[in-house]
Order: structure tokens, then C-alpha cells, then sequence
């Protein structure tokens, strides 16, 4: 039940959506999509068509991405404070994992405004649990910068490190990443890539690094890869 009182400050919601399987979002989600007074997503079509798909007339959507966050965030503040409530949404996942919310989050935490997180799918944890590499420690690192110096020079710094590292890559540059990672961390490390997480066509390969570059790239290639990247004295 979302809680609106136009005398009191609103909440704002933290809602997780689906990675894939719209079938993957809950009740309560579902709940709270459907009585908050404004959404704040990414890209209104996606989440209109999400709501669509589970019969919620559209409240207001208000468009909410890394190019306004700042700005946005701000106008947001200013409605809840006059006691609307607000959902933010990503395009897929949980907000503020990679996605924009972080900011919106953090004028809501300074603002005294009440925050409550509807908890859900998020690509980090599916390929963790997938993975079967050690998730009793690990480092998510997100996107790496797109120049491949950059990206190699990370590889450099943590060749030792004793946690699993978690980096989601794109389509554009899994490849070249998983290159990068043969050539500076070795063939053998063990790696464990997955990609259309939760989809009918979804893959998780596990393995010495040079197989799972040779398994993704005989694949059909398509949206963004979780890239798990075991501690250098790991082995299956």
C-alpha cells in the first residue's frame, strides 16, 4: 500500500523492474506502479509498455536519465515535498545499480523525505548466483571506460585481487574485453560470462577464460553481458 497524504511529505519509491522476464515483476512492484502519482523513468516508452503488459492505466511519467538527473532530481524533491508520492524506475533492473536514481536518492536523503525500496531482479545478483564462482565477497566495478588502455590497466591493478570482480559490458566491446582479459590475466583464469539474463535465450559460460571467449563469440551477440572475473586462485 503506498503511503499519500497531501499534508505530510511523500515517499519516494525504489522500485526494481524486470531484466527480461516481465514475469519477473512483483506484486508489490506492481502495487506501487499502480498507486503512485508520478513515475520517474528512463524512457517512458519502456515503462509505459511495461505497464501496459500488467494493466496499469499510466499515472504521470516524467522522464528521469543520466542527461537531466541533476535537474530533474531537484523538480522531483519539490513534489514530494508537497506530499506526492513518487516511484523511480529504471529501464530494467534496479535503479541507481548503473542506472540513474542515485542522485534522486541522495536529495530525498537530505531532504528528510522517506524512502522505501521495492526490492527485484538485478543482473548483478542473477549472474552471481548463476556463476558459481565465490559470491561471498565481490566487487562491482560497472562499466569500465571505453578505451581499451583504461580498461587494461584495471586488469593490471587488480590481477591479485581476492574477491570476484563484476563488470557489465556491451555488445560493442565484449570482445575486446575478453581479449584484454586473456592477454593480461591469462588463459586460465576463471571466468563466467552471461548475457540475456532471465530472456528464453539466456547463457551463462563458466570456464578457463579462453574457452568462455571462444564459447560467448561463437554465439549470437545481443544487449549487455555481466563478466565475472574469479580471484586469481580460483579454479572450478
Amino acid at each position: 500500500m503506498v503511503d499519500s497524504d497531501s499534508s505530510a511529505t511523500g515517499t519516494l519509491y525504489v522500485v526494481s523492474t524486470p531484466i527480461g522476464n516481465l514475469g519477473d515483476l512483483s506484486p508489490r512492484a506492481r502495487e506501487v506502479l499502480s498507486e503512485v502519482q508520478i513515475i520517474a523513468c528512463e524512457d517512458t516508452r519502456v515503462t509505459g509498455s511495461l505497464l501496459a503488459h500488467v494493466g496499469i492505466e499510466r499515472p504521470k511519467l516524467v522522464s528521469y536519465r543520466n542527461e537531466n538527473e541533476t535537474v530533474r532530481a531537484q523538480e522531483l524533491v519539490e513534489d514530494l515535498l508537497t506530499g506526492q508520492t513518487v516511484a523511480v524506475v529504471s529501464d530494467a533492473g534496479t535503479p541507481t545499480i548503473s542506472d540513474p536514481g542515485f542522485r534522486l536518492v541522495r536529495a530525498c536523503q537530505k531532504a528528510g523525505i522517506p524512502i522505501s525500496v521495492v526490492p527485484g531482479p538485478c543482473a548483478i545478483v542473477a549472474a552471481i548466483a548463476a556463476s558459481g564462482l565465490p559470491s561471498d565477497r565481490f566487487y562491482f566495478c560497472g562499466f569500465l571506460p571505453p578505451k581499451s588502455a583504461a580498461r587494461r590497466r584495471f586488469l593490471e591493478e587488480h590481477l591479485d585481487f581476492p574477491s570476484t570482480l563484476v563488470v557489465y559490458e556491451s555488445v560493442h566491446r565484449i570482445e575486446k574485453f575478453l581479449d584484454e582479459i586473456v592477454d593480461v590475466l591469462g588463459e586460465e583464469r576463471i571466468l563466467s560470462v552471461s548475457r540475456e539474463l532471465t530472456k528464453k535465450f539466456e547463457t551463462t559460460a563458466t570456464g578457463r577464460a579462453a574457452d568462455v571467449r571462444q564459447s560467448v563469440l561463437s554465439r549470437a551477440r545481443k544487449g549487455e553481458f555481466v563478466v565475472l572475473i574469479a580471484p586469481k586462485t580460483f579454479d572450478l
